[in-house]
């Protein structure tokens, strides 16, 4: 039995001895984990740490980045407000000089205005009061463009005009006159025309003819006539303008109505006729106060049956349009002829009526019944209204009205044909300027 205690105790002993150096092999274990997870703490650590460390660079370097690029815009707007300053102060130095251009431009136009209407106005031979000196629509634009210039002319031709009587060296001088019209734009303004019992049938003037009449248009708008006689409307015979930037010239059954400014017909040189005579026209639109020579020509021909002809109309001596037609149709009746400062129409009837006058002044109507070729048209441009028709335009000549007579209620028709003119409601006669002494020049020749 003690020995089976003393086994049995071994036993246990044994057993207590292996649970021991188990506790001890797990106390180890455990020991050695714990460290293996401090190590693993250590570096998880370390890692979280150096993620730390990673996001503070990345967060330093966008605070800098973002200090970077405010710099950059803090400098760009610097330098854009610099530039904005800049080109302000060359703004305002290129709008002061654009500025300046302009006002020379303007200068310069109005001088050059100034000197048309210096070149085209004609002193009135009695003294005026300031009044009635500016009811000259040329010396009302001289006042407005240069009031101060303006007195001085007013003053000017009055001084002329009381020392005018006294003559030059005992002579006398003749003055050439024109008969200016107000037109009917305005209906409180009387209806200023001539009558005539000019009739172009009379003198076959569709088998060819030559029209030549200086005209100033004091006012430019639509359907203005300087003169014309119109039965049908295939029976015109009609000069003026259409629009502010029309001609118009009505010649049988045909009517031009082209612009200024558009192409030519046969012209030599390619140009409008307000790139010819720049002065005369604002863009296409026909200015006011300056003298304008016209011209116009049809083709002569035995009959109407030969069929279209050529008509060229010519300005101040240069040819600006050229057109084939036939007129064809005459011999209609209506009392009366041509009318001047207007155009004669035809009413009911064989009445006649004033139509669609025109503001102007009117000088030197010559009209032929044959063709003149443009070497005459040159010369009559040329001799300006010392041009003497009757003494040097040769055959044909049909018509004459000089408008020299300078005063009463008749304008004499110069061809020897007899159709004077009897003034209506007092168109205004006034000088052009001198035409000589007394002693070469008949007024009225």
């Amino acid at each position: 039995m003690l020995e089976y205690i003393k086994r049995r105790q071994k036993q246990w002993e044994k057993k207590w001895n292996h649970e021991a150096d188990l506790e001890a092999e797990r106390e180890a274990e455990r020991q050695l984990e714990a460290e293996l997870e401090a190590e693993r703490e250590a570096e998880r650590e370390a890692l979280r740490a150096a993620e730390a460390r990673k996001r503070e660079d990345i967060v330093e370097r966008k605070k800098l980045l973002q200090e970077q690029q405010e710099a950059e815009r803090l400098r760009q707007k610097r330098t854009q407000e610099k530039q904005k300053l800049e080109e302000g102060r060359w703004g305002k130095q290129i709008d002061t000089l654009l500025a300046q251009l302009e006002e020379g431009r303007r200068q310069q136009d109005k001088l050059e205005e100034v000197r048309i209407i210096i070149q085209n106005r004609e002193p009135y031979l009695g003294v005026l009061d300031w009044r009635r000196w500016l009811s000259d629509p040329l010396n009302q634009r001289l006042a407005d463009l240069d009031f101060e210039y303006a007195v001085q002319m007013f003053k000017r031709d009055n001084r002329m005009a009381r020392l005018r009587p006294h003559g030059t060296r005992g002579k006398k001088v003749a003055y050439n006159y024109f008969l200016s019209y107000t037109g009917d734009t305005d209906a409180s303004a009387a209806e200023e025309y001539v009558t005539t019992n000019f009739n172009p049938d009379d003198y076959d003037l569709n088998l060819g003819f030559t029209v030549s009449y200086w005209v100033r248009p004091d006012e430019v708008g639509n359907h203005m006539f300087a003169f014309g006689r119109k039965y049908s409307n295939n029976e015109r015979f009609t000069f003026g303008i259409n629009t502010t930037s029309q001609i118009y010239i009505g010649t049988g059954g045909n009517k031009l109505t082209g612009r200024w400014d558009s192409g030519l017909d046969d012209n030599p040189s390619g140009l409008t006729a307000a790139e010819l005579f720049p002065s005369l026209f604002d863009g296409g639109a026909l200015k006011t106060g300056n003298w304008l020579h016209f011209a116009v020509t049809y083709a002569d021909r035995e009959s109407t049956s030969e069929g279209n002809v050529a008509r060229k109309v010519y300005l101040n001596g240069e040819l600006i349009r050229s057109q084939d037609l036939n007129w064809s149709s005459t011999g209609g009746v209506m009392d009366g002829g041509l009318y001047f400062g207007g155009r004669a129409l035809r009413g009911s009837g064989t009445s006649t009526s004033y139509n669609n006058g025109w503001a102007c002044g009117l000088d030197e109507v010559a009209i032929y019944s044959e063709e003149k070729d443009s070497d005459f048209i040159e010369s009559v441009y040329n001799g300006g209204t010392k041009y003497n028709h009757r003494k040097s335009g040769g055959s044909g000549l049909v018509g004459y009205w000089r408008f020299n007579e300078g005063s009463g209620d008749m304008a004499k028709d110069l061809s020897g044909n007899g159709n004077h003119g009897t003034l209506t409601n007092e168109p205004a006669w006034k000088p052009r300027g001198q035409l000589g002494s007394l002693e070469n020049v008949e007024i009225n020749n």
